[in-house]
């Protein structure tokens, strides 16, 4: 069976009408299930084998509140695959990104932005467009989806980042009705599709409360519904937690643990004087999602609760050495009167860090007794986990490049924790025998 083409008069455009009306523009295309080969998923993200967080080829959407972090998510992001240290199919392979932002300065923001996550500057292009009549400006979609699609092609990109997607929509396209935004993003969800570029678009929440993030999307429906994938990102004001919850992941699976992150200041030289920018840090699995932060409600009784259970829990960990299981904690907090969810918020509120004692062991909870500077690279002990490697230094700088300002982590052979290496071949703490 062959592809058949079938006219459809009901869906012609007007400019068929009159001469040459018998054969109208637009005509039905029927393709039998039988001829479309099936394809595997290609993850841009796959932090384990089988377990992807984004999709190369398709739109994913980073979205929150304003200072969550989504658009330091969106550097991290470039940094990695400008090295080839993205855990999925650009793994090994440093790959160009095109960066089209719309509010951030690139000199006093960005590009300090992208040295201090230690991304290869050579490979992350900015992206605008010139017109005859206005000069430089910015990307418009879908108008612009022709040139970038073959822009993309020519320089083998392996993603398209945009902050915010919805400043980039023509100027006749009204955000929130449905049909604008499919008809303005449909073309590029296409154009992904056909480039296998990741395709991200930075996102922020309404002014609405509720708990499922992706609802919480500024604009249309629409924006959501086209995305195969959504992050949502949260800051807990109160005790400074930061998390990232996958809310959406239609090609994946969707019950992934939600990732503790920070943003750490960082100083970085600049012509004049020193740049002081963010650079996130995923730190290790969090206990709570997007969805619980959320739902905090910041009543004073709340606050004064999370206030005796953060006192409660110091005591309890200093009489115990600074250190005990978090199942035992959470056992003795139920027992004097605090409810699960309430020590745990505490626990961001009394400085105690979540840690594995050991491979095959359970999670412990420890005082945090030193607080790093700002712009410090040390984290935390967290649970190994493959998706949370950072930028690597190890990688020499060509002389007409920044060198990298992060620090390289790894896994220690011997004792499972992390370690900051001192050089590419060490495997082990110093006072660890592999």
């Amino acid at each position: 069976m062959t592809d058949q083409s079938i006219p459809s008069q009901e869906t012609r455009e007007p400019w068929a009408e009159g001469p040459g009306a018998d054969f109208p523009a637009r005509r039905i295309k029927l393709t039998p299930a039988a001829s479309i080969a099936p394809e595997p998923v290609i993850w841009a993200w796959e932090p384990e084998p089988g377990i992807g967080r984004i999709p190369a080829g398709a739109l994913t959407l980073a979205a929150g509140r304003e200072g969550t972090g989504k658009s330091s998510f969106g550097i991290w992001l470039a940094a990695r695959l400008s090295r080839g240290q993205l855990p999925g199919t650009f793994e090994h392979q440093p790959r160009t990104v095109f960066y089209a932002a719309v509010e951030d300065s690139w000199s006093r923001t960005l590009v300090p932005r992208l040295m201090a996550a230690g991304a290869d500057l050579e490979r992350v292009y900015r992206v605008d467009v010139d017109d005859l009549l206005q000069g430089e400006t910015m990307l418009s979609l879908p108008l612009d989806t022709g040139p970038l699609e073959a822009a993309i092609a020519e320089h083998q990109v392996a993603a398209l980042i945009i902050d915010p997607l919805m400043s980039t929509l023509g100027q006749n396209t009204d955000a929130h009705r449905t049909q604008d935004v499919r008809r303005a993003l449909e073309p590029v969800v296409r154009m992904a599709e056909r480039t296998t570029a990741l395709t991200l678009g930075i996102a922020h929440f309404n002014k609405t409360t509720g708990t499922d993030a992706s609802q919480l999307i500024s604009g249309s429906g629409a924006f959501k519904d086209l995305a195969r994938a959504i992050l949502a990102f949260a800051h807990d004001r109160e005790t400074g937690e930061q998390v990232m919850t996958q809310t959406k992941n239609s090609l994946g699976k969707l019950d992934l643990p939600s990732l503790s992150y920070r943003i750490e200041g960082c100083d970085i030289p600049a012509a004049g004087g020193t740049a002081n920018v963010g650079r996130l840090d995923f730190t290790g699995i969090a206990e709570r999602s997007v969805e619980d932060t959320l739902s905090t409600t910041a009543d004073p009784e709340g606050a004064q609760e999370r206030n005796e259970a953060a006192t409660w829990l110091t005591d309890y960990l200093t009489e115990r050495g600074g250190e005990a299981p978090a199942g035992d904690i959470i056992k003795a907090a139920e027992k004097d009167g605090f409810a699960k969810h309430t020590i745990q918020r505490a626990r961001n509120k009394a400085r105690v860090t979540s840690q594995k004692s050991g491979f095959g062991k359970g999670w412990v909870w420890a005082l945090n007794v030193t607080t790093p500077a700002q712009g410090d690279t040390k984290t935390t002990k967290n649970t190994p986990h493959r998706e949370l490697s950072p930028s690597s230094s190890s990688l020499s700088p060509s002389p007409n490049r920044t060198p990298n300002v992060t620090t390289t982590v790894g896994q220690c052979a011997a004792c499972g924790e992390l370690m900051t290496l001192l050089d590419p071949g060490q495997t082990a703490h110093p006072g660890c025998t592999p």
